[in-house]
């Protein structure tokens, strides 16, 4: 069969469609980030450029629920990617390396159920099992959920590379004498690496900007970043609170920045 060439760019209407889409996506973020820099109290009013509301954000009367909200997040973020990942890991050396057996196909649907659940259904059924084994909700029942949460956002791009890795490397380390062991850990581990540090930079922004599942299991007076930024917009939109959304915008491009320049050099050698 012959292969198309027909590039969809040139299709009737491609470019006008592709433009709306970027507009619907991005047109609020600019909105948000334009306006973090605006001198006026006022969030509809521009009275020029200024950076009074990001110094707000540090020193201003909310700054002290605001830091330690951050903090919060930064801290749960970072352990819920690390243990999800070292999870996600161990479960795809198994899925993808461990042969076949019997549920290996019921494995990977556990794991990549919770991806198409939608995330309401999730925090609902999270707060009923911690309040049906009696767990007191705080910031230990945040870190719970969200790891459970985030290993199959760790998952995918680690199972992706492992895939793509053919199993003749670990082969040969084994007929020069390794062990499965070291040929785990010296040879296949390095090159999972790029997939493993994908998979925790995707779990460390979907835990740090989750409010849905947090909002839901967080104890009484604990707050993270998202559920502190809810909080005060229930009371006002103000302009101090644009500053802190593009700071968090911020990190995630940062973070998803960082991921494309890793999962270049995502290749076999």
């Amino acid at each position: 069969m012959a292969r198309s060439t027909a590039d969809v760019r040139n299709y009737k209407g491609f470019r006008a469609i592709t433009i709306l889409c970027l507009i619907i996506l991005y047109a609020p973020l600019v909105v948000v980030t334009v306006y973090s820099f605006n001198a006026s109290k006022s969030i509809t009013v521009w009275e020029g450029l200024s950076l009074h509301w990001y110094v707000d954000v540090f020193t201003g009367p909310e700054s002290g629920k605001f830091k330690l909200a951050a903090r919060n997040s930064f801290i749960i973020a970072i352990i819920a990617a690390t243990v999800s990942t070292a999870i996600a890991t161990l479960a795809a050396t198994a899925i993808v390396r461990g042969g076949k057996f019997r549920l290996r196909r019921v494995s990977f649907g556990l794991i990549s159920l919770p991806l198409m659940v939608p995330e309401i259904v999730t925090a609902v059924a999270t707060l009923i099992f911690f309040n049906a084994i009696g767990f007191g909700r705080g910031l230990m029942t945040i870190l719970l959920a969200h790891i459970a949460f985030c290993i199959p956002f760790a998952y995918l791009p680690i199972s992706a590379r492992m895939q793509g890795i053919e199993d003749s490397f670990e082969q040969a380390a084994m007929d020069l004498y390794a062990t499965k062991r070291q040929a785990f850990t010296r040879i296949l581990m390095p090159l999972m690496m790029p997939g493993i540090i994908s998979g925790f930079l995707l779990a460390f922004i979907v835990s740090l900007d989750d409010f849905i599942i947090t909002n839901f299991v967080k104890g009484a007076g604990i707050e993270t970043l998202p559920t502190a930024i809810f909080g005060s917009v229930k009371q006002g939109l103000k302009p101090n609170i644009m500053a802190i959304s593009t700071m968090l915008l911020s990190v995630s491009i940062i973070m998803v920045t960082i991921s494309y320049f890793v999962s270049k050099t995502d290749k076999t050698k």
